[in-house]
């Protein structure tokens, strides 16, 4: 077996906060704790105390150089900045911008996810998260009669998913429109109940689908060089 996936295989769950936070970097990345801790100048066995261990408190240092082993900042990873927007960051001094083909938006929209769709309503256009997935082609999340996102339905919205790599300056966004319908179908729903992965975040009864299915598909990248 190959060590990068023999490493993969061993390493044990992240616990707490910084431990996530590290982890999903490393993810992102590509990292085995292996890589990132010679990249940090510190040990494999350390990098996974901190990613397993909730209490585990390393100096300002350590977490300085683990931050720069995963091209990121000490606040990012200390969470400092969880409850800002992105981008408040400075712009990269040299950056390249390009339009995302049908197939890498495809590929970035994913199979699951946090999104934001547009929707009217009464009082006007609203813009609200919801937890989809990507199921035959088509955006599908649920929701709740009465609710926001239950608006959508009979309707041409929008929905926008985009991931921003606040330490870099750069990012991507991705943007649907599409037909939005409330879906009833029994067989259909049932298929829906075995292919998506997560419930909404909210909580609650929120029992009925929607499935947006794409008109247009468009997307951005922009890269610091």
């Amino acid at each position: 077996m190959p060590e990068q996936a023999m490493w993969r295989r061993t390493e044990g769950s992240p616990r707490g906060d910084l431990g996530r936070r590290i982890a999903q970097r490393r993810a992102e990345l590509g990292l085995t704790r292996r890589e990132t801790a010679a990249r940090a100048g510190t040990s494999a066995g350390y990098l996974r105390h901190l990613e397993e261990n909730p209490a585990a408190a390393p100096d300002a240092g350590v977490l300085l150089r683990v931050a720069g082993a995963l091209g990121t900042t000490v606040t990012e990873l200390s969470g400092g900045n969880v409850d800002l927007p992105p981008g408040l960051g400075r712009a990269a001094r040299h950056r390249r911008f390009t339009e995302l083909s049908a197939v890498e938006c495809r590929a970035l929209l994913g199979t699951h996810g946090v999104g934001r769709v547009a929707v009217p309503t009464a009082s006007g256009p609203a813009v609200v998260p919801v937890n989809y997935s990507v199921v035959d082609g088509g955006i599908v999340f649920r929701t709740a009669p009465g609710t926001t996102p239950w608006q959508a339905r009979g309707n041409l919205v929008a929905f926008e998913v985009d991931r921003i790599d606040e330490a870099l300056s750069q990012g991507w966004s991705v943007l649907v429109r599409g037909n939005a319908r409330a879906v009833t179908e029994p067989a259909e729903v049932c298929r829906l109940e075995e292919r998506t992965y997560s419930r909404p975040w909210v909580g609650g009864r929120r029992e009925v689908w929607v499935r947006i299915d794409p008109v247009a598909v468009t997307g951005r990248r922009i890269e610091s060089r």
